[in-house]
């Protein structure tokens, strides 16, 4: 928790720049660039703004158009239009809505995508939700996962206490997706205690309870409780272990 109550505000209108250092508040409305580490209690960029430098504090929002050139740690974030963190953010509560990129992982507490994310290396959370596409480099971690499709979803291996994955039924971005990305999920392992997930293809799937769902082509499942799979899914083999 940041507390820099005490000190002054550093609100940007229109087009300018300033340095950075420790703020209660740091507001950018139109065009502008933070250089240099800040902190403060709020942060919101309205419009287009930069910060050449690792930023840190206890809400955050991107509405517009917005770049961190180093790290983020905040107790809230939000990216409502179009963001880029380029390394590590740390936020107990992530969501975007629209297009967010992190250039390495992303650790937090409850995740929510409406739209598209990019996260480079590891995301690890206690619950994850997207309602979009996602692209993730490495392990996607979280207790709950639960993924409504609306693109392509790639992460290299996910792993997580209940996973769920379907095709999102909202239209909005169904419609914007659709004719350009197929609806699918892809990972080369996907592991968890309850399993129920379509449009998804894996090398192997590790799960307690699992059901195959339409659309689905995996290579191999080991279960050791019970297996599902509808008629329309590919499974080459499915394991008892």
């Amino acid at each position: 928790m940041v507390n820099v109550e005490n000190q002054g505000n550093l609100l940007i209108n229109g087009t300018g720049a300033s340095g950075g250092g420790s703020f209660n508040r740091v507001l950018i409305n139109g065009k502008g660039t933070v250089t240099g580490d800040t902190e403060c209690n709020d942060f919101k960029i309205n419009g287009t703004g930069t910060v050449t430098g690792n930023l840190k504090g206890n809400e955050g929002r991107i509405n517009g158009s917005g770049n961190i050139e180093g790290s983020i740690e905040f107790d809230h974030f939000t990216i409502d239009g179009t963001g880029g963190i380029r390394d590590h953010a740390k936020v107990n509560k992530m969501k975007i809505s629209g297009k967010g990129k992190i250039g390495c992982s992303l650790k937090g507490e409850e995740i929510r995508i409406r739209g598209k994310a990019t996260i480079d290396e590891d995301c690890e959370t206690e619950e994850f939700k997207c309602e979009g596409s996602f692209a993730i480099g490495g392990l996607l971690n979280a207790d709950v996962i639960d993924i409504s499709i609306a693109g392509e979803c790639h992460a290299k291996e996910i792993g997580g206490r209940i996973i769920k994955v379907k095709k999102g039924i909202f239209s909005f971005l169904n419609n914007i997706f659709k004719s350009v990305y197929p609806i699918s999920l892809t990972a080369e392992i996907i592991e968890a205690d309850e399993i129920d997930i379509e449009f998804t293809n894996a090398k192997m799937i590790r799960g307690n309870n699992v059901n195959i769902g339409p659309n689905c082509e995996i290579e191999v499942v080991e279960y050791k409780v019970t297996f599902t799979q509808d008629p329309s899914a590919k499974v080459k083999e499915a394991i008892k272990i």
